[in-house]
């Protein structure tokens, strides 16, 4: 088969698919009437640009139509087609650079805007598809991609995603690393330290689920690290369970789970994690009331 022919012919679709773009009007105007039929018709051919590009193994000009599609579906609020191309769009860059030194979005400099399309794709997967090991997977990508412009308070926010996730799906190592890596990051900044005592309260009751021992530990080492954790009432709270879990006391860790909540509301994440850990104490009945 003579490859020439299908990227000339992408090629025109992509110049035909462009000119439809400009004559849809402004990005307002392009939403509405005439304007968005023809912002849908430039995304299939966008689209069917990149297919042809794949035949004739030009993997990087399918991952920039397949990148021109996701932005028109962005615009379009069609958040699955608009997660499906980008996908598509990552898996064409792989191929064009097999060592994985790809950008979805092109040079170093413009990482944050790949990092902001694999947060796009990880919330469609979290709230439209519900496959949270997909999401976690997308949060982990723009994680490096914010780190790679030192973007660290942004990179942290999609870590504390994987982390909850991780958590949740009892891949409690995984989420200790990241509540101990964020915690530490964050603990020597005036701005960000009076979060600290969270993250390290979240990886010790992650360690507590694993083992009883390595959660006493695991405090011990973050009242050294961070002193201001020592008079926290999250230390205080997680000294109080520990003791009640020694002596297997299931109505000791009700009420200071019950004590701590009514002053500092729990939300969900918490409530699981506590109620997996009081499980694990003999003859316990599995709630919190």
């Amino acid at each position: 088969m003579d490859n020439s022919g299908k990227e000339k012919e992408a090629a025109q679709l992509m110049a035909d698919a462009d000119k439809k773009v400009k004559s849809s009007g402004s990005l307002l105007g392009g939403m509405f009437g005439g304007g968005r039929h023809k912002v849908e018709e430039a995304c299939e051919m966008y689209c069917r640009a990149a297919n042809m590009f794949k035949i004739a193994k030009n993997w990087s000009g399918a991952g920039n139509a397949f990148c021109k599609a996701a932005r028109l579906h962005m615009q379009l609020q069609n958040k699955h087609d608009c997660a499906t191309s980008f996908i598509d769009a990552g898996n064409a860059y792989k191929k064009s650079d097999p060592n994985g030194k790809y950008c979805m979005i092109g040079n170093r400099g413009r990482f944050t805007i790949a990092a902001k399309h694999h947060i796009s794709i990880a919330e469609v997967y979290e709230s439209d598809l519900v496959d949270i090991e997909k999401a976690i997977a997308h949060y982990e990508q723009a994680a490096d991609y914010y780190k790679g412009e030192e973007s660290n308070s942004s990179a942290n926010k999609c870590l504390l995603k994987v982390g909850a996730y991780c958590a949740q799906l009892e891949q409690y190592q995984k989420a200790i690393e990241i509540y101990e890596q964020v915690g530490a990051n964050t603990m020597d900044n005036p701005l960000l330290k009076y979060s600290a005592k969270e993250y390290f309260f979240k990886a010790a009751l992650c360690h507590f689920i694993v083992d009883e021992l390595n959660a006493k530990i695991a405090v011990e080492k973050y009242e050294e690290m961070f002193p201001a954790f020592s008079d926290s009432r999250e230390c205080k709270l997680l000294k109080k369970l520990l003791e009640a879990h020694e002596e297997q006391n299931s109505e000791a860790f009700t009420e200071a789970v019950k004590e701590f909540d009514s002053i500092s509301r729990l939300d969900q994440w918490h409530t699981t994690l506590l109620l997996r850990i009081k499980k694990t104490i003999q003859g316990d009945e599995g709630d919190l009331k």
